[in-house]
């Protein structure tokens, strides 16, 4: 009997452990939850009407005379609902096209994932319809006005947007609506970058107007669409586009309508016109967040660590065939070089240079003159905002460099010599000038140089007799004579 009881009491025990860390795992799962509800900003939605005074049609009212075109917005709110206060911070933009007979609702996927991590989306209702066969020349016309709108509200103190928006902006849109998205790229010139889920062509020619598109160009393809065959619609855009950085991404055993949640009219058409699908609507949605996401990161929010993500996606995903052309890589950290008594940087978009690590006011160019000892470094930014920083370059300066080591130090080598010398001796950090003469005194070539250039080459020169001037910035010159064989 004491056994038994024995057993029960260490029987409890394990019971009220297992209690307590079940506890302590549904603390922790609670923490996580809510690290990742702070990190996830509310969606706020409000509709606009904007209108086109110069077309007609549309859809909605009250936007003013001409053309309606009623916008559902979605964005990073301080809390959920209609019409809510907009989120602390500023916000890029995108004007995004439905497809041909698919309501702007069917992309609240989209807006579930993106608005979040801090996009405003905007969808214009227009073009919606069976009958008559939507316009695409009004619907591309639509989401081009759309984007533009938007941006001005930022300087409209009556609105929700004013101030919030960070002047960047996308293009995007599936099946017809991506279309249409090209062919509003090609007339809006504040449009910062262009996606294409399953870009349908349009008339007018989508492809016709794509060789007039020079910013940043994605295109994402299912591998299995017969609604939109690739081959006839997507890569055609994707061949013709003149964007320095283009990519079209084929997700292997993707579908059309899978891009957008399920759609009646989109799926019935798929039904009909697509086979050899293999991959899930969840899974084909997760590979196009996968692929948008950090697109959009480095275009629209300047984030240049999600080129990388964006980079290593394409290079290694197994879900996607990639096809790309991009000249564009992050910066390398520049090479600092003297000239004269000057530090040059590297070529790039802009400068700025810093003396001990503190910014030296108004020093933004390309070149800067040595004056107070110290470390320099520069901190060069290309057209996308990403940065890199140089070595740095420890100025010592010259003057104390004795006038009598100056001379016996440099020596010249070999000499004689027929095709290049070096110069021996050189100090660190210090410029100098190096003339040579001929043996009437006639100048017949000079350079610029450091410690790590000290070697000239001289082999345009003739045999002869040659004087060599070896001078520092502070007037310190010593010449030695070389043959040339």
């Amino acid at each position: 009997m004491s056994l038994l009881l024995v057993g029960i009491d260490y029987f409890c025990i394990f019971v009220d452990k297992i209690k307590a860390m079940k506890k302590i795992l549904l603390s922790v799962l609670s923490l996580v939850v809510n690290i990742l509800i702070i990190a996830q900003m509310p969606i706020g939605h409000t509709t606009i009407t904007f209108n086109d005074p110069n077309r007609s049609g549309g859809f909605g009212s009250g936007g003013g005379p001409g053309r309606q075109i009623q916008t559902e917005i979605y964005y990073p709110a301080v809390t959920a609902g209609i019409d809510v206060p907009v989120a602390q911070g500023e916000f890029p933009i995108i004007s995004f096209g439905h497809g041909f007979a698919m309501a702007w609702s069917a992309y609240e996927n989209i807006w579930e994932e993106l608005v979040p991590l801090g996009y405003i989306i905007a969808l214009p209702r227009t073009e919606g319809g069976l009958f008559p066969a939507p316009s695409h020349q009004d619907f591309g016309l639509d989401l081009s006005l759309v984007l533009d709108r938007l941006l001005d509200l930022n300087n409209d103190a009556t609105t929700l947007f004013h101030n919030k928006l960070n002047g960047k902006s996308a293009l995007m849109g599936h099946s017809m609506g991506g279309g249409s998205s090209f062919l509003a790229a090609n007339v809006n010139a504040n449009v910062t970058t262009l996606i294409g889920l399953a870009p349908a062509e349009t008339n007018p020619s989508a492809i016709d107007v794509a060789p007039n598109i020079t910013v940043p160009t994605l295109v994402l393809s299912g591998q299995q669409d017969g609604v939109t065959p690739p081959n006839e619609h997507h890569i055609p855009m994707y061949d013709a586009s003149a964007a320095p950085c283009k990519y079209f991404l084929s997700i292997l055993g993707g579908a059309h309508c899978y891009f957008a949640n399920s759609n009646f009219n989109c799926d019935f058409g798929e039904s009909t016109a697509s086979s050899g699908i293999s991959i899930t609507r969840a899974e084909q949605q997760q590979t196009m967040y996968d692929a948008i996401t950090p697109w959009l990161d480095f275009y629209l929010k300047g984030d240049c660590q999600a080129k990388s993500v964006f980079d290593n996606f394409v290079d290694n995903d197994a879900r996607i065939t990639p096809t790309f052309e991009c000249n564009y890589e992050l910066p390398a950290p520049p090479t600092i070089s003297v000239v004269g008594s000057d530090l040059v940087s590297s070529s790039a978009h802009a400068y700025q240079w810093f003396l001990n690590g503190q910014p030296i006011t108004g020093a933004t160019n390309q070149q800067i003159a040595l004056s107070d000892l110290g470390e320099y470094t520069v901190v060069i930014t290309d057209e996308f905002g990403c940065t890199a920083e140089s070595e740095p370059y420890n100025h010592q300066g010259a003057a104390s460099i004795n006038e009598n080591d100056f001379k016996s130090h440099l020596k010249l080598a070999p000499n004689p010599t027929s095709h290049s010398f070096k110069i021996i001796g050189l100090l660190p950090n210090i410029p100098y000038q190096v003339t040579i003469m001929d043996n009437l005194g006639r100048e017949v070539m000079s350079a610029n140089i450091d410690e790590n250039t000290g070697v000239i080459a001289i082999n345009s020169l003739k045999t002869g007799v040659y004087f060599v001037k070896v001078s520092s910035n502070d007037g310190l010159a010593v010449t030695h004579r070389l043959v040339k064989n």
